[in-house]
């Protein structure tokens, strides 16, 4: 009988507050170029690469990557798996609801689309890490799944090269079989003298996140388990909807679902469940979690003064800093052991002592409803992005880019008139009854309550400067009457 095909599974959610002010809610770090020209999903998609034949399937039968993500990050989730060159199947949440749950519905969707009721073995893996040895890491899932095939819920656990207390632990026990130990149980994350105590004692890893598991094996011990959970999520993907591009769990069933991680939810619980083997395989990878910018910082190319640099940057006199320019030149003198993060609309700077306080300036910001937290100046759109370049009294002025072939919804605003100028390309324009095509250095006028849509019917990104004028400029006041992207 062939084994069970291996079927990826990324887990794309959070906003990973830690890297503010890079990570936004609506552009979290799994989508980011942090450290490498890939970002970090994309690297995340390639990971897999080779794995099938390392784990003693045929050549050529990998299954399409599954994605698990926010409802608003579909877009430029698709966009970069067709970049990567891996088709993905797009599982979108209307709310968080941590892992859990999103491996839940992935081994749900993995059942559902199975013909004769075939199994397959999930490598679950969150988007946001950094793995520096992929040798290494393929031959550790390789060795997972051979014992995800036999029954068992099997974690990676990563050897540790220092007393860290941002992870959490695993603690292993008894000898390896097949590269494989006990998992005997998962700690919190430690304070500093315990930590070392771990590190010292051999008998800990870091907790990677990273399972592999039967999609069957999975369901049988959250159905036990957490059987509400399983219930909701059930009902979620059963009332669940299709869409050309993703498909949608339902709002009411999976917002009802408790939020809870795998570890919790699962790992910690399953000594109560004796058919369902607990093992732990050791990954010694080069892997980070990228969970703030001291571990950035750890990853990076450094000079000779220990300085690691991304965009326009100058050191002098600095030394184990960290500068991370979006745009603006970051100049450093004379300062030690320090992060500091520009982007068009705030700037960071933190000792790298402190960088897992990031999340405090960002609870701050929350309660304070600042627009920071949400997106950058420059917001991405299913049609392309619009940069909001100055704004006052009564006016917005934006830079919009629309992608050839791509449209805005049908709309109409009840606050504000927007005056168009072409700075590039071509644009079809809906104003009321009348439709025009406007090239370069031409301009229009969209009157307050009038309906009107924005189109690029050519092969090149059209390029667009707005001017918004009106009592209110919000993005909420946009009525959609047609749209190419199912939004309300």
């Amino acid at each position: 009988m062939a084994p069970p095909a291996i079927q990826p599974v990324i887990m794309a959610g959070g906003a990973g507050t830690r890297l503010w002010p890079l990570s936004r809610e609506q552009f979290p770090k799994q989508l980011l170029h942090l450290v490498a020209e890939d970002t970090l999903l994309e690297a995340t998609a390639h990971r897999f690469d080779g794995l099938s034949v390392l784990a003693g399937r045929p050549a050529g039968i990998e299954a399409p990557q599954i994605v698990v993500c926010g409802e608003e990050h579909r877009f430029m989730i698709a966009d970069m798996m067709k970049r990567a060159g891996k088709p993905a199947q797009l599982l979108t949440e209307p709310c968080g609801r941590n892992t859990a749950p999103a491996l839940t519905v992935a081994a749900l969707h993995v059942v559902a689309a199975a013909a004769d009721g075939a199994d397959a073995v999930l490598v679950v893996t969150p988007a946001d890490h950094c793995v520096a040895d992929l040798a290494a890491f393929r031959l550790a899932l390789a060795t997972a799944v051979r014992h995800a095939d036999a029954g068992a819920l099997v974690t990676l656990g990563v050897t540790p090269v220092s007393p860290e207390t941002g992870y959490g632990y695993i603690r292993a026990g008894g000898e390896a079989c097949d590269g494989a130990y006990v998992l005997e149980k998962f700690v919190e994350k430690p304070h500093l003298e315990l930590a070392r105590h771990y590190v010292e004692s051999g008998g800990y890893w870091w907790n990677s996140g990273i399972f592999v598991v039967r999609a069957a094996v999975w369901l049988r011990a959250v159905s036990q388990l957490q059987p509400d959970m399983y219930v909701q999520c059930r009902a979620a993907y059963e009332a669940g909807e299709a869409s050309s591009e993703a498909f949608h769990l339902n709002r009411d069933a999976f917002g009802a679902c408790q939020s809870d991680s795998i570890d919790y939810a699962v790992m910690e619980q399953l000594d109560s469940l004796p058919d369902i083997p607990a093992r732990v395989v050791p990954l010694d990878a080069g892997w980070s979690d990228v969970g703030s910018w001291a571990a950035i910082w750890d990853i990076a190319t450094k000079d000779a003064m220990g300085n690691a640099a991304r965009g326009r940057v100058v050191f002098d006199g600095a030394s184990s800093c960290l500068a991370h320019s979006e745009g603006r030149l970051i100049a450093c003198v004379g300062v030690h052991d320090v992060v500091v993060v520009e982007t068009a609309d705030a700037v960071l700077v933190v000792d790298k002592a402190h960088v897992q306080d990031v999340k405090n300036v960002v609870q701050r910001l929350r309660a304070e409803h600042g627009s920071e937290v949400v997106n950058h100046r420059k917001v991405h759109r299913p049609w392309g992005c619009y940069d909001a370049i100055d704004h006052g009294d009564r006016f917005q002025v934006k830079r919009i880019i629309v992608e050839p072939g791509a449209s805005l919804s049908l709309q109409m605003h009840y606050h504000r008139a927007e005056h168009w100028v072409v700075v590039r390309g071509t644009a079809r324009v809906t104003c009321g009854e009348t439709i025009s095509i406007l090239s370069e250095n031409q301009s229009t006028y969209i009157p307050i309550g009038t309906l009107h849509r924005l189109e690029n019917p050519g092969k090149t990104p059209l390029e667009i400067i707005e001017v918004q004028s009106g009592a209110y400029l919000g993005e909420d006041d946009i009525v959609r009457f047609e749209d190419n992207y199912g939004r309300k």
